[in-house]
Order: C-alpha cells, then sequence, then structure tokens
C-alpha cells in the first residue's frame, strides 16, 4: 500500500477530465458528498484518498460524473413511488456507466471498484436502497463486468429473490438500447413492473407524492408529544411507543419546513456571526484568537450531506448499532421519563384548614358531626422549562466506534428528553478539508504571514434544531456515520457557537451537553500558530462558559478522559455501559 502525494493537484485532474468528458466547461465543482443522481451541472467530489488502496475507487465516483454529464439528458419524469424512483434513477446511472466504459476502456476497473465500496457500505436487505444497488448491479453483470466478492453476493441474492421471473428478453432489450435512453426509460419502467414496483395506476392503487414514504417497520401513528403519563406502565412497554425503534423516513422536505435555527434566521446570517456574535460575553475572547477568514465557513443542515437513498441507508445502519441494546435502554429512559413526567407534575397538599374542599374527606364529618371540615391546595412543581443541546464532535479521530457511541448517545438523549416534553438540539462540528482548504490557500497567496490564526474552513452542521420535531428529524442522525464526513476538529469555536444558539433560546433553564473524545486538532492551524494555539481557546471557552453564562455545561468523554478541559464530565469506554451511565448523568442533571 502506497501513499498519495500532490492530492491536491490529483483533485484539479479529476475535475479537468470530467469537463473534458462530458465536454462541458460550465460544470462547477464543491468538495463534499458526490450525488447520485448528481446535480445540474455540479460535479461534487470527496477528499482525495491518502492511500492508493482506495485510488480506484475514488476515480470511479470521478468517472460516473463525467458519463452522467456526457451521456444523459433531462426527459419527463414519470410519477413513481420512492422505492421505484431509486431503482429507476440507479438503471438510468448504470447505463450511463456502461456507456462510458465501452468509450474509455480504462474506467471499468475503476467503476467496479467504486461499486464494491458501495456494496460493502449497503445497510439493511430490506431498504429501497439495498434494491436500487442490486438493480445497477444486475445490468451491469449483464453488460459484462466483472464484479468483484461483494457486489457478487448482493447480486446473488437478488437472483435468487426472482429466480421465478422470466427477465429473458427483457435483458436482451436494455442492453441493446443502452444508447438510446429515452428507450431505455421504457423498458426500466417494464423491470419495475417484474419487480413488482409499478403497478397499473387505480384510484386505489395510485401514487400520492404529497404522501410521505415509510420503509418497511416504520410507524407514523405515534407523535413525540403523545406521551403515555400512566404510572403504573410497564417498563417493558417502552419499546412499543419509543421513537428509539421508529425508521421515519419522509422525502418529500416541502410537506413541512421548519426552521433550521431557533431565532428564525438564515443559515447566511449565522455565518456571518459564526465565530463571536458581538455581545459582552465574547467579547473578551477576541484577544487571544483570530480567524485570518470566515469567509469559507458553512453551517449546513444534515440533510444536505446526503441524498435521500443514502440517508435512508445511514439511518437503518445507526437503528442496527442501537438494536442490541434497545430493551436495557428502553427500560432506563422509561426510569428517567418517569422521574421527569413527576417532576412537572402538580401536587396536593391535604389536611389544610382552608384551601379548596378535600371531598374525598367528607365521610368524617358525617361520622362524626364535631368533626372539622378537610381542605386541601394544589402546589406547582418547581420545574423549570428546559431545553437541551447536544453537541458532537465530528472530528477524523472518532471515526468507526467512537462516532457510532456518539450518534447513539445523541439518540437515547435526544428521543427520551423529548417524550418528556424537553426541547432539544443536536448539532455536530468538524472542517471542510484536511490540513485546511480555501482559507489556507488564500492565506498562502497573500505571503504566508506568521501568525495568521485560525486557518482551515469549518463546517458546522445542524442535525435537528430545537424548535423540529425528533419524529422528522432523526431520519437524519445517520450522516454522522458517514465515510468522507470526518474531518479535523475546531472545538473552541463549535462550543462558542453552540452557546450562542442556546443564549438565544427563551426557556428559562439551558443545558449543553459536548460529546467529543479529548482535544482540538487542526494540522494547518497548528503548522502555522503556537502548537498550544486551539487548547488555550477552548479551555478559555469553557472557562467564560462554566463561570459566568447561566448556561448549564456537561461534557461525555467518548474513550477518553476529558475532565481536562471541562469541570462537569463522564467518560463512556464501551456501549454495554452506555444506558446506565447516561440515566445516571441526566438523572443528576435534572434533580436539581
Amino acid at each position: 500500500m502506497g501513499w498519495i502525494k500532490n492530492r491536491d493537484k490529483l483533485h484539479e485532474a479529476s475535475l479537468a477530465s470530467i469537463k473534458a468528458i462530458s465536454n462541458n466547461k460550465n460544470i462547477t465543482s464543491k468538495n463534499g458528498v458526490p450525488q447520485r443522481p448528481p446535480l445540474l451541472d455540479q460535479a461534487s467530489l470527496s477528499s482525495t484518498p491518502r492511500s492508493t488502496k482506495d485510488l480506484s475507487s475514488w476515480r470511479g465516483e470521478s468517472d460516473f460524473q463525467a458519463f452522467w454529464f456526457a451521456y444523459h439528458k433531462n426527459l419527463k419524469e414519470i410519477p413513481l413511488t420512492l422505492p421505484a424512483r431509486l431503482v429507476f434513477n440507479e438503471l438510468e446511472m448504470s447505463r450511463v456507466e456502461i456507456v462510458g466504459s465501452r468509450h474509455f476502456k480504462g474506467s471499468k476497473t475503476n467503476i467496479v471498484k467504486y461499486l464494491e465500496s458501495k456494496s460493502l457500505a449497503v445497510g439493511d436487505k430490506k431498504s429501497p436502497a439495498y434494491e436500487a444497488l442490486c438493480a445497477n448491479l444486475w445490468l451491469k453483470d449483464l453488460a459484462g463486468f466483472n464484479l468483484l466478492t461483494t457486489s457478487k453476493e448482493i447480486l446473488s441474492d437478488f437472483n435468487k429473490k426472482y429466480s421465478s421471473v422470466d427477465f429473458s428478453h427483457l435483458k436482451n432489450d436494455l442492453i441493446q438500447e443502452l444508447s438510446n435512453q429515452e428507450k431505455f426509460s421504457k423498458l426500466s419502467e417494464e423491470f419495475l413492473k417484474k419487480i413488482n414496483l409499478l403497478t397499473a395506476t387505480s384510484d386505489e392503487d395510485s401514487f400520492d407524492e404529497d404522501e410521505p414514504f415509510e420503509s418497511p417497520g416504520s410507524s407514523n401513528e405515534i407523535e413525540n408529544g403523545d406521551l403515555e403519563q400512566n404510572q403504573d406502565d410497564d417498563e417493558e412497554n417502552f419499546d412499543s411507543d419509543s421513537s428509539l425503534e421508529e425508521i421515519d423516513i419522509e422525502i418529500n422536505e416541502n410537506i413541512e419546513q421548519v426552521a433550521s435555527t431557533s431565532d428564525g434566521a438564515s443559515i447566511d446570517e449565522e455565518i456571518e456571526a459564526l465565530s463571536y456574535p458581538d455581545n459582552n460575553f465574547t467579547e473578551s475572547l477576541k484577544t487571544d484568537y483570530s480567524i485570518f477568514t470566515s469567509e469559507y465557513d458553512e453551517i449546513v443542515e444534515a440533510k444536505d450531506l446526503t441524498t435521500p437513498d443514502e440517508a435512508i441507508r445511514l439511518r437503518v445502519q445507526l437503528d442496527n448499532l442501537i438494536k442490541p441494546y434497545q430493551t436495557t435502554i428502553g427500560k432506563l429512559a422509561n426510569r428517567l421519563q418517569r422521574l421527569l413526567l413527576a417532576k412537572q407534575n402538580t401536587s396536593w397538599n391535604f389536611n389544610l384548614e382552608e384551601g379548596m374542599l378535600d371531598t374525598a374527606r367528607l365521610h368524617r364529618v358525617i361520622a362524626e358531626p364535631g368533626h372539622p371540615l378537610s381542605y386541601k391546595q394544589e402546589t406547582e412543581a418547581n420545574f423549570k422549562d428546559t431545553v437541551v443541546t447536544i453537541l458532537i464532535d465530528n472530528s477524523g479521530s472518532m471515526r468507526g466506534r467512537s462516532i457510532s457511541l456518539a450518534a447513539i448517545c445523541a439518540d437515547i438523549i435526544g428521543s427520551t428528553l423529548e417524550r418528556c416534553q424537553i426541547k432539544t438540539e443536536v448539532l455536530g462540528f468538524t472542517t471542510k478539508h484536511w490540513k485546511g482548504g480555501d482559507s489556507k490557500q488564500e492565506w498562502i497567496s497573500k505571503g504566508s504571514i506568521s501568525n495568521p490564526g485560525r486557518l482551515n474552513d469549518i463546517r458546522h452542521i445542524i442535525y435537528k434544531s430545537a424548535d423540529n420535531t425528533w419524529r422528522r428529524s432523526r431520519k437524519h442522525f445517520g450522516a454522522m456515520l458517514r465515510e468522507g464526513l470526518l474531518k479535523e476538529n475546531i472545538d473552541g469555536e463549535a462550543l462558542s457557537w453552540s452557546h450562542e444558539r442556546l443564549i438565544k433560546r427563551n426557556e428559562e433553564r439551558k443545558i449543553l451537553i459536548v460529546i467529543s473524545d479529548g482535544a482540538p486538532v487542526d494540522d494547518s492551524t497548528l503548522s502555522a500558530n503556537r502548537e498550544d494555539y486551539l487548547d488555550n481557546h477552548l479551555k478559555k471557552i469553557i472557562s467564560q462558559i462554566e463561570k459566568d453564562s447561566p448556561i448549564e455545561l456537561q461534557a461525555i468523554g467518548i474513550g477518553h478522559d476529558v475532565t481536562k478541559y471541562y469541570e462537569n464530565a463522564i467518560t463512556i469506554h464501551r456501549a454495554e455501559e452506555l444506558g446506565e451511565v447516561l440515566l445516571d448523568e441526566l438523572t443528576k442533571l435534572f434533580k436539581n
């Protein structure tokens, strides 16, 4: 295995290839999540891999986009359900890949490696995304592609599932019409009929585009606000109504748009004040910390980081990680829910000399006419209106087990609190690039001045705003598990950003929970400034919040002790201890 040098130049070369193959010089580009299918005239490439073993797959991603722009044209869309649309689109993407590989022979190996990486990352076999991938591999196999191990296994499952379906004539027709998109589209509809994803339209079974798609096993019957307040419910009943089990996937985002920021400001307005809003609390932080430029920073919603089918797959992947601990988590969450609901409920004081007549004790007056009347008074529970922000470290060091634990933590805390009518916000932070991005390039072009301050393009992510419902937002949590998202971490600015979002809220009590695995790291910034530059900045912001802010700060260290930074911190090493530790800490927080 070798390591790739001049990765930036390789990235530029790939973009140049896309423009050349597609014969379209107007194609723009952006770094980030590759779109399947790509957006109109916009190529999106993930970061160039560091290892040569991943290079072919990355090139396959680039080749696919080049072929899409070269051999695909926009036709009038036919109305389809989401599962059918995913399969239909994947057949068209497979078509352009096959046509392109016939003209550019070397691309076939890259595309096969790219498909293998998609096959390795595929989630639940019952998901629409899995069925769509099967269709792609099926057509590739017909065209003579030599698929790799995992892709072959998936194709084998597909062939077994539809072994009774006669595809013989359709196979020949599809291969013959690969160069004719219109005819190929008609044949793709025939394929959908063969696998029972497209039926004759009738009043009873016609597709309503305003109805959200739900994956198998999902449930819309229970809203988060519909709480079961019967204190005698068996703890085992948690699983039946908990949002931990829901896989609620609603693709039509136009049905009910909810503002993603708590104060109604646009994301562009947030970016302008991203690092330090102009107020007394953060004014003192400006003197010891600087930013070379914030022009390239971004605040992005999680739903914009993935395609709809990828969001489904990643959400299912996260649900599978939660599943082994679901029974234990359910019991613990029910105990916390009962504690919180008990604190929110009113209580009565009895046997008083004044107040409301206690009719339940009138029998004593009848039995003993001289017995005084008994009165009662209602006592309001001293439970403050509360909002909780969960801030998750999305850095590269969290990759694997750590980010899985963090995502499970957020899901458990958020779903439990929202069942108890406590608003919850979930945020994430990382950078757009490894070792600097446009900020660093601008710094170099201006002469690489010494001590430039922060020197990378930060990316702050909104997984769920406090005013959005858990049921609608949780489908995007799986984005945390996406390869390529996790890069570097500038914790101080992220903490400042989340603090300012929270401080604007109207709730009486505000809690900020940080989930991280240790110190802030950004190679570009640290190599151009002091080694403790980001470390000192984070410590100063934490100190300001803990001493001067009304917000309560709690940290959860994933696999690492973070008490070096945070006064109130716990550490979680294994998923097995997750439920008990979280319950203990949340109980302490809400007993106050």
